[in-house]
């Protein structure tokens, strides 16, 4: 974990409630794919955790929801404004446990960070099979950047307005030795269910330091009591306790 003031590159809407900002500044903390940043906005007590979308040698960047106070603020921010992130938290996706065929699966904001594995899984040589789910066409974004990587896309809704109908369990392909998802918990727990392969789990829970020191978001696992933000987000499949 490391503190840094950042530069808003670019905040662009991508959906009527879904927006990407790009960060310029030190990406050296970033170190895995899944990871999160810390931001700390004026006048909010608690920082907002944000999901690492991508990166590279000089920005990152982040997609995130307008959900409440903190989101929309951010949401105003023109580029060239300063950021106070704390960078480099949580485990991520451990690319080396994955198969040599993997299954990606992202719901609505969990989309983001399986971009950036998505990459990373093809550089280690790794084919990749995505299944995006959303609840209606018009909230789909990100699908042609799979695409643009080679990675064959499944885009599901749950109203059908969009490719397959139905859940992303209703996307999911009849071949591959391993899966990664990042989504609400209703959505990984229909993925576990569904899965019959191993696979990671990245977990989406509301945060207070974000470093461990809180314990408010400890969770129950099969090998004692984690925290999500630095034991997680993401965790193996055969510790999860629902």
């Amino acid at each position: 974990m490391k503190q840094g003031i950042y530069t808003i590159g670019h905040n662009r809407p991508l959906t009527a409630d879904v927006w990407e900002m790009t960060l310029l500044g030190d990406t050296t903390p970033i170190t895995a794919p899944g990871q999160f940043i810390n931001i700390k906005l004026e006048g909010l007590f608690l920082r907002r955790p944000i999901s690492v979308c991508d990166w590279d040698g000089e920005k990152l960047t982040i997609i995130y929801k307008v959900v409440g106070r903190g989101t929309a603020q951010m949401s105003r921010m023109a580029p060239g404004e300063k950021l106070d992130v704390l960078a480099g938290l949580g485990n991520g996706f451990d690319v080396q446990k994955c198969g040599e065929h993997t299954l990606v699966i992202g719901g609505g904001v969990g989309v983001p960070p399986l971009y950036g594995l998505a990459k990373a899984l093809l550089a280690a040589g790794k084919k990749v099979t995505a299944v995006l789910g959303f609840n209606t066409a018009g909230e789909i974004f990100y699908e042609n950047e799979f695409k643009a990587l080679g990675v064959d896309t499944v885009v599901t809704t749950v109203d059908g307005s969009y490719g397959v109908k139905g859940f992303v369990t209703h996307g999911l392909p009849e071949r591959y030795d391993y899966y990664c998802a990042c989504g609400p918990l209703p959505m990984l727990k229909a993925v576990y269910n569904a899965a019959p392969t191993s696979g990671l789990l990245s977990f989406e829970e509301r945060m207070g330091c974000g470093f461990g020191a809180c314990m408010g978001c400890s969770c129950e696992t099969k090998y004692g009591n984690k925290r999500i933000c630095v034991d997680g987000p993401v965790l193996e499949k055969e510790e999860i306790i629902w």
